[in-house]
């Protein structure tokens, strides 16, 4: 009983770390975009899809290739996902309980190690889905990143707006592979669970001061001013002006 209790303790807290970094990223990409590597990443996203909008005569192909990698990445990270679960669905059906003994300690019940199999399997489906939806949107838009939006109409408004489309695609797309992604280093806490919930403790942890220094934006510097007239290195935006350009990640 007493191995279990620390099952009970550990565990949970590990998941805990990892839920509430991500709740307190998602609040500063909200607020404080110029303070994350993603909201910076969503600010130069936007500028590249008008700069490839505003000459599509020259710039075309080079938009579709770009999309193109993204999506190349997508499918891998996709396929990895369903070999895998598929993987740890026959090992949940072969049972055994050799298994068992590779445990160091915690508990060492059947009961647990199916629970600890469907979470990784869950996990990993997760990560199947959001890079699904990733191909989805990156697909989407490089169909309409070659629309010649200035044959079709001459309006200012409608110029913008099909800009301001494409960008939230590629962005869209992108904030789901890195949900997915973010799915992978779940999934891999959840597997060292099966070796015991020290194991996992100690990885969550580790994971979050990792992701912290890849996360958090340490340098200030110039930022990229989407505008209707130019693309140039301007001053830099405020993060309040930053919240309209961007618009608001899922």
């Amino acid at each position: 009983m007493e191995k279990r209790v620390i099952d009970y303790m550990l565990v949970p807290l590990g998941l805990f770390a990892l839920v509430a970094y991500h709740v307190w990223l998602l609040y500063r990409v909200i607020n404080y975009p110029t303070k994350t590597i993603i909201g910076i990443n969503a600010i130069h996203r936007r500028s590249w899809a008008r700069a490839m909008l505003e000459n599509l005569h020259n710039n075309g192909v080079l938009a579709v290739q770009s999309l193109r990698n993204n999506i190349m990445s997508s499918t891998l990270m996709a396929s990895m996902a369903i070999m895998l679960s598929s993987l740890i669905a026959v090992l949940m059906t072969s049972g055994g309980k050799n298994k068992i003994e590779l445990f160091i300690f915690g508990d060492k019940s059947e009961a647990s190690l199916s629970i600890k199999y469907f979470s990784i399997m869950a996990s990993l489906l997760v990560a199947f889905l959001f890079n699904l939806q990733s191909i989805s949107y990156y697909s989407y838009a490089s169909v309409l990143v070659n629309v010649p939006y200035k044959k079709i109409s001459q309006d200012d408004e409608h110029e913008k707006l099909i800009v301001d489309f494409v960008g939230r695609s590629v962005n869209t797309g992108s904030y789901f592979f890195s949900l997915g992604l973010r799915a992978f280093y779940i999934s891999f806490a959840l597997f060292l669970w099966i070796f015991g919930p020290l194991p996992m403790f100690v990885y969550s942890f580790v994971l979050v001061f990792m992701l912290y220094f890849l996360d958090v934006n340490f340098h200030c510097g110039a930022i990229v001013d989407v505008s209707d007239e130019d693309i140039s290195v301007r001053r830099p935006i405020k993060d309040e002006e930053l919240g309209i350009i961007i618009g608001r990640p899922i």
